[in-house]
């Protein structure tokens, strides 16, 4: 089946189109971006958070050391779960595999998998990168275009960690409704690097852990913004939209991620028989330890609690935080998240029964209003 009215992206991001194509809209001089606090109460009265978009502030110094560090203490981690994920992937997929990462913390993870495919079987995978959001789906015209030009039995779904496993959702709930309506099945079997919430089949590692590329948003992401659905900005056949944050260019630190991970990749050895004996059973683990949290802490929505050191980061970054539970002062993990806590007064609490390292719990409204 050939879609017709379907557009050809525009050319967005900072990082090379060898790298990867992203399948959006450029909005970026179409759209105010607002502060967390406007944002947040914007959110906990029934907006949505994709017609925001908060305000990027190029990181701090303190913020851009805790990058680097990162990048330095994890970069063989984060290499190694590259290589299982992508053997796991090139297993199931083999050589038609289209990689098809959720932008914007799926880009990144995307393009070293591609890396990596080619270092290690010399085959130049095609990746796109396309939007998803919670509770609106998945980009339709994005995948329409990916389907004109390549067969959906190739399509492997790309993120960069599991928090609560609500993007799986998302994704399942999408394709089912998408196979509903064009008679065409998509596996929505998600491969991620950090599957914290053991819900993913194909993983590259179980620990939460930060990877590097949650630290600085935009900058370690190609440029580009969280992506964005609004009716006076996207049309019927458009591709959902982003910023493009062209200022930052000569700063950016995207492709620095990409290839300190990337030259890592020579001396990783995977051993394919080990593959075989992984655990690719999904517990959803996760989900049961939010709820928990949610009865404990009497929070009436659980979008409000962000599992795993990547969405705790964020909620630290670009949320109004409540509290910030651990599982351990001493858990090597979290020296970032206690700097950040510690710079925005925000309480930290230890709370042992979770398998993931943090939580991020962000202030819920109070008498009606956002605090």
């Amino acid at each position: 089946m050939m879609f017709q009215h379907i557009k050809e992206p525009e050319e967005l991001g900072s990082y090379s189109k060898k790298d990867v194509v992203f399948i959006l809209k450029d909005i970026s001089n179409h759209i105010q971006e607002q502060d967390n606090e406007q944002r947040e109460k914007i959110m906990q009265n029934g907006g949505h958070y994709s017609e925001m978009l908060p305000i990027e502030y190029f990181p701090k110094e303190e913020y851009m050391d805790i990058f680097y560090k990162t990048l330095e203490d994890t970069k063989e981690k984060v290499a190694k779960a590259v290589a299982q994920v992508g053997e796991l992937i090139f297993r199931e997929k083999g050589e038609k595999t289209v990689i098809v990462s959720l932008a914007r913390a799926g880009t990144p993870i995307g393009i070293l998998i591609k890396r990596y495919l080619k270092f290690r079987y010399k085959i130049d995978l095609p990746h796109y990168s396309i939007s998803i959001i919670r509770g609106k789906g998945i980009d339709i015209n994005a995948l329409k275009y990916i389907l004109n030009h390549h067969n959906e039995e190739g399509i492997q779904f790309v993120d960069g960690w599991t928090g609560k496993g609500a993007i799986n959702s998302v994704l399942k709930k999408a394709l089912l409704e998408f196979q509903q309506k064009y008679g065409i099945k998509i596996s929505d079997k998600l491969a991620v690097l950090a599957d914290p919430a053991y819900c993913a089949e194909l993983y590259g590692t179980r620990e939460d852990f930060l990877v590097p590329s949650a630290c600085l948003n935009s900058t370690v992401s190609g440029l580009i913004s969280r992506t964005v659905l609004r009716d006076d900005l996207i049309e019927e056949n458009d591709f959902h939209g982003a910023k493009f944050y062209r200022e930052w260019l000569e700063r950016d630190l995207s492709n620095l991620f990409i290839d300190a991970i990337s030259e890592i990749f020579p001396s990783i050895q995977i051993d394919k028989t080990k593959l075989y004996a992984i655990d690719k059973k999904v517990y959803n683990q996760g989900i049961k330890e939010v709820k928990e949290i949610k009865d404990k802490y009497n929070i009436g929505d659980i979008n409000l609690i962000k599992p795993g050191v990547g969405e705790t980061t964020r909620v630290l970054l670009r949320r109004v935080p409540w509290k910030i539970l651990i599982n351990d002062m001493d858990n090597p993990h979290l020296k970032h998240i206690l700097i950040l806590a510690r710079e925005k007064q925000v309480p930290v609490e230890i709370y042992n029964n979770m398998t993931y390292s943090c939580c991020g719990l962000i202030k819920p409204k109070v008498r009606g209003n956002a605090e």
